[in-house]
């Protein structure tokens, strides 16, 4: 009996009756937020649909929707970079490491200590290229290294125990990490050094001037996801990633070393944290020992938006929250009058998650899941 069949045949129940109202409530929401949006920009802020539900709307001028388009791109590439190393750990082990947000946090506070001693050394202006370039290997080597520790110390002696026991281990994790950054560089915000004012000047056309320090983000995460998709798709190493996460039994019997592989895929995963960790600094200019906790649920949630265990599901995840969380407060909910519209930015990026789950609980792109885990 097929999958639809048995949809056909179950009976409705209360919790499905209301899972579809909720997936009407929330399409009609966008459909009609997006409706008032437009009848605003085209008709004009003084037409009574738009002063019945807001009173101080405004037009939103091409300056401000291309910054707020340029914000969720670079903040969603970030995100896409964090839910990379959630979906490959979870294809390879099943479990969600939930102390990879803290692996992201790590290459943010080393970054932010390499571009310190750089700038006090006077590279950071003299030489800017050089300078990050040295931050972010720094900052890829420290966070690979924390992610390749905490699989050797926290999760191998677990690795045949009940999924729950690694979740509830990577949650200690992440405060035992948190706690110890707050331990060696002291509580609260530090500082990155300011850029170059050649990099923070707008760059490009009049009709599409950027910021150069956003720029250098989504060009470094671009080019961060082709080395990785190159990596996983037309390596050796990749196959073996691929050949672990769908059958590790199979994959021991072809003579893959299943440890080293698995470890192969933390380090990996935390090489894009840690490129993300000092993109992060750079864009916004400070770290606290928190900083890993919020993005880092966000780029989990990006995974399942994408698909989870999905590498191409996780970075499209990753750029769609990024933009949801930048342009929805300002194309949905302010057109509908919704008071603080800007601070629901958080809100925004969980309802996505809510709204995908209810319409396509696999995720934009579909799961790639393991044999065992289909079973």
């Amino acid at each position: 009996m097929t999958a639809a069949i048995r949809q056909r045949v179950r009976p409705r129940t209360a919790v499905d009756r209301f899972l579809t109202f909720l997936r009407f409530a929330l399409t009609a929401l966008v459909v009609f937020g997006l409706f008032a949006f437009l009848v605003q920009q085209f008709v004009g802020p003084d037409n009574p649909l738009t002063r019945f539900l807001n009173e101080d709307a405004n037009r939103l001028d091409w300056d401000a929707f291309r910054g707020l388009l340029v914000s969720g791109l670079s903040q969603g590439s970030m995100y896409g970079l964090i839910a990379l190393g959630y979906s490959m750990v979870y294809g390879v082990l099943g479990f969600i490491n939930f102390a990879h947000g803290e692996v992201f946090m790590v290459g943010a506070m080393t970054g932010l200590i390499t571009s310190n001693k750089l700038f006090e050394a006077g590279v950071w202006d003299d030489a800017f290229p050089v300078a990050i370039l040295i931050a972010v290997l720094v900052s890829t080597i420290c966070a690979t290294l924390t992610a390749v520790l905490m699989e050797r110390i926290a999760y191998r002696p677990l690795r045949g125990a009940p999924r729950l026991i690694p979740l509830i281990t990577s949650i200690g994790v992440s405060f035992f990490i948190q706690n110890t950054s707050a331990l060696l560089l002291g509580p609260g915000a530090k500082r990155y050094p300011l850029l170059p004012q050649w990099l923070r000047d707008d760059r490009g056309p009049t009709w599409l001037r950027i910021g150069g320090q956003k720029i250098l983000v989504i060009v470094v995460a671009a080019a961060a996801m082709a080395a990785l998709w190159y990596l996983v798709e037309r390596t050796k190493t990749g196959k073996a990633m691929r050949a672990v996460a769908e059958d590790k039994e199979i994959a021991s019997l072809m003579g893959i070393d299943v440890d080293r592989t698995i470890v192969t895929t933390f380090a990996i995963g935390g090489a894009m944290a840690g490129i993300a960790g000092i993109l992060w600094g750079i864009l916004f200019g400070s770290v606290t020992e928190f900083t890993g906790f919020l993005p880092g649920i966000k780029a989990f949630s990006a995974a399942v938006v994408g698909g989870i265990g999905n590498l191409g599901g996780a970075m499209a995840g990753g750029l769609t929250l990024g933009g949801s969380e930048s342009l929805a407060p300002q194309l949905i909910l302010e057109p509908l009058g919704v008071t603080g519209h800007t601070q629901l930015k958080d809100a925004v990026a969980f309802l996505v998650l809510i709204y995908v789950l209810l319409v396509r609980p696999t995720g934009l792109f579909g799961e790639r899941l393991s044999a065992e885990d289909r079973a």
